[in-house]
């Protein structure tokens, strides 16, 4: 199932079935698992552990060192989960040595074309970047986050599960979980209803997070004030609860709706 073209290090570790296309390069240090699929004329470097049922695309960059300078060329990690895409010409980088060393995606995670994953960032489960959305280093982005095309994000950020961005939209405080942003710089316009009826939120549910926004997000009231007049729903549902936690540990700063 390797090409006789593809360069294949001697120490990497290919697991039965994983088929390696034309003209691809997998430097030492790297591990692939079962039912993988790696198109042509891509690059994978090490350290490197890519789990099961994984595709990459066709002019991919997966596992090379970090931008950051002064980094060693063998400094980081990086650990992929299972049913990933990876599509044309996506770079993905290793984590960086003085700050743990490790980049790490999840499950089931699409990355579309020209996308960018740098050192140290850290992505959940079932997580879109539309074409060219781009992340910063030290990133962390929760699960079932979408990315709209040309997404870019500052460094250190936190992107909130089941959040969505629009096309285009220049990212540079946190981002509440359930929350829709757009714009440059990007203002938070309200909850992702679409997106969480979709994945089977309930209609109370809904209604409590966008309560929940409205209070926290939108109204521009101090943050504890706030807190204390959504209490009953903390106390009712668990994501209004995860919401409000998030909003208390943001370093950054949260995301804030338009006046």
């Amino acid at each position: 199932m390797i090409h006789e073209t593809a360069i294949v290090d001697p120490d990497a570790r290919i697991a039965d079935g994983v088929e390696i296309g034309p003209y691809s390069i997998i430097g030492a240090d790297v591990e692939i698992g079962p039912g993988s699929w790696v198109g042509p004329h891509t690059v994978i470097k090490g350290p490197l552990k890519v789990g099961r049922e994984n595709k990459i695309y066709q002019f991919a960059s997966i596992g090379e060192q970090t931008q950051a300078l002064g980094q060693a060329a063998d400094a980081g990690t990086l650990e992929i989960g299972d049913r990933n895409v990876f599509r044309e010409f996506t770079t993905v980088n290793r984590g960086s040595a003085p700050e743990g060393g490790v980049t790490r995606i999840g499950n089931d995670c699409l990355l579309m074309a020209y996308t960018h994953v740098a050192h140290d960032c850290v992505l959940g489960n079932h997580i879109i970047f539309s074409n060219a959305a781009s992340i910063a280093g030290h990133v962390k982005v929760g699960d079932h986050a979408i990315l709209g095309a040309f997404t870019s994000v500052h460094q250190f950020v936190h992107i909130g599960a089941h959040s969505f961005s629009g096309l285009g939209t220049v990212i540079n405080r946190d981002v509440p979980p359930y929350v829709t942003v757009a714009g440059n710089h990007a203002a938070a316009y309200g909850i992702n209803k679409e997106g969480l009826k979709r994945r089977g939120f309930e209609s109370e549910v809904i209604r409590a997070l966008h309560k929940t926004f409205m209070q926290l997000v939108k109204s521009h009231q101090k943050r504890d004030d706030a807190i204390r007049q959504l209490s009953p729903l903390i106390k009712q549902y668990q994501e209004v609860e995860g919401f409000v936690e998030f909003v208390k540990s943001s370093e950054r700063g949260i995301v804030r709706a338009n006046r």
